[in-house]
Parts: structure tokens; C-alpha cells; sequence
């Protein structure tokens, strides 16, 4: 008898307790909260169709135009007939995102002197701000220290008139 209550008792425990302390359940809904219906298979590869086209956008935008794929089929076609800005030459240098994503297609060892670069240039750029800070900030305090002594001096000056009278 003892032996069949501690075998209920253990199967008690593993099936409803220790679930709920592995793999707790979330508090329910509220009661206003209408639940929505389950998607179909041919909805869910809609969505998952849009999303990775919005995903894919959004690299093209960030990337920019010098670094997109398939540009280099317009520019075999365009080697013939120049026009008025293919045929002037661009001396531009790359943005940081062009640099580091052309880095990266060229692997580690191309990435990393361009993520240095990227990291001092951040470096200085917080230095040299940190440093006019701190200019502008003694500036301040020596305007207000002035202006303490300039309103401290008359009041010295009608002191001893005082005084003297």
C-alpha cells in the first residue's frame, strides 16, 4: 500500500510540479484580450517571405549603391556610351561602412586593421571632444570666478568708505 502512494505521489510530483519548476507557464490574459487565429502554412511563408525581403532591403540601403550586387552588369553596359557623370572621374574616399564592409568580405585579416582604424578614429574624436569640454568648462568657471571678484570689490571699496567717515 505505502509503496503504490509513493509511486502516485512521485508520478503526481514529475508530471505537474516538475514541469511547472522546469518550464514555468506565463500569467493568463487578461480577460478584454482577444486571442488572434493561428496562421496558415502558406500566410506564414508570406510573412516570412516579406520579412526577410525587408531585411535584405535594408542591408542594400546601408551598404549603399557603390557596394550592391548585381551593379556590376550595369556598369559592363554603360563602358560604351559615356555619359555626362560616368565619363567624370570620382576621387571619393569610402565611407566607414564601405570600408568595413569590404573589409569583411575580404575576412579577419582584412577586418581587423579597418575596425582599428575605425576604433582609433572614435578614439580621438572622443578625445579631442572631451578635451573642448574641458576648455569650456574651466572657461566658465574662470568667467564666474571673475564675476565673483568684480561684485566682491565694490562691496570692499563702500566697506572702507565707511569706514573712513
Amino acid at each position: 500500500m505505502k509503496v503504490k502512494v509513493v509511486c502516485r505521489k512521485l508520478y503526481d510530483y514529475i508530471r505537474y510540479d516538475l514541469k511547472e519548476i522546469a518550464f514555468p507557464s506565463s500569467l493568463p490574459d487578461p480577460p478584454h484580450i482577444r486571442k488572434r487565429r493561428k496562421l496558415t502554412w502558406h500566410e506564414r511563408f508570406l510573412v516570412l517571405k516579406e520579412a526577410s525581403r525587408l531585411y535584405a532591403a535594408s542591408w542594400v540601403r546601408d551598404i549603399g549603391p557603390d557596394l550592391r550586387p548585381n551593379d556590376y552588369k550595369k556598369d559592363d553596359e554603360t563602358e560604351g556610351k559615356p555619359s555626362g557623370d560616368k565619363s567624370r572621374t570620382k576621387v571619393t574616399e569610402p565611407s566607414t561602412l564601405e570600408d568595413i564592409a569590404v573589409a569583411a568580405r575580404g575576412g579577419m585579416e582584412t577586418l581587423r586593421p579597418a575596425l582599428q582604424r575605425l576604433y582609433m578614429t572614435r578614439a580621438s574624436a572622443y578625445r579631442d571632444a572631451l578635451k573642448s569640454f574641458i576648455e569650456g568648462y574651466q572657461e566658465g568657471i574662470q568667467q564666474v570666478m571673475e564675476k565673483k571678484e568684480d561684485s566682491s570689490k565694490p562691496q570692499q571699496d563702500r566697506n572702507t568708505k565707511k569706514n573712513s567717515t
